[in-house]
């Protein structure tokens, strides 16, 4: 066999080796960085859940979630050890060194609208509001021919529904048409 036929195979086997021995390397990172844990330093579970270490086992770690809050996790599920100011930046929003130039962008826009909201308001608080109650504008004698005409309407339409319920209603097999 020639060298030309041999080199693909080469190649692949040269490039399973580099990913499995990077692989490895990745698991080793891991595995130090979990048995680094100590009760009191932070942590990001692979789930994204934030806890600090109360216990740490053989192959489970004992967190506090919220005060009171005790899980139990498998070593394997601990995703990151964090240092304790990025934990506390993450945890307390401690903001110590993430205020550039003095100015900080607030959790909400109250405190942008505050100083317009009552720039549009009247000043007579009786221009503002609105009223809903129905006026009867019309004089009465036109209010009651419309009253009897609605009557008529309302008769017209009783009538048609009685007939209606008379007349035996036809479906799609049964026309008349031959």
């Amino acid at each position: 066999m020639s060298l030309v036929t041999l080199l693909p195979f080469i190649v692949l086997i040269g490039a399973m080796f580099l990913m499995t021995r990077s692989a490895k390397r990745k698991q080793q990172q891991a595995s130090q960085m979990r048995d680094q844990m100590q009760p009191g330093s932070g942590i990001r579970t692979i789930g994204g859940m934030y806890a600090t270490v109360k216990e740490v086992s053989d192959e489970t770690v004992l967190v506090e979630a919220a005060p009171g809050v005790h899980l139990i996790f498998a070593k394997n599920a601990i995703g990151a050890v964090l240092e304790d100011d990025e934990y506390n930046r993450i945890v307390h929003g401690t903001t110590e060194d993430l205020d550039v130039d003095g100015s900080l962008v607030p959790d909400d826009a109250s405190s942008l609208t505050e100083s317009d909201e009552h720039a549009d308001a009247p000043a007579d608080p009786d221009e503002a509001r609105v009223d809903f109650d129905k006026k009867d504008d019309a004089p009465a004698e036109a209010g009651e021919a419309t009253a009897a005409a609605d009557k008529a309407d309302a008769d017209e339409t009783a009538d048609k529904a009685v007939a209606d319920k008379a007349e035996p209603k036809k479906t799609d097999g049964e026309s008349d048409a031959k």
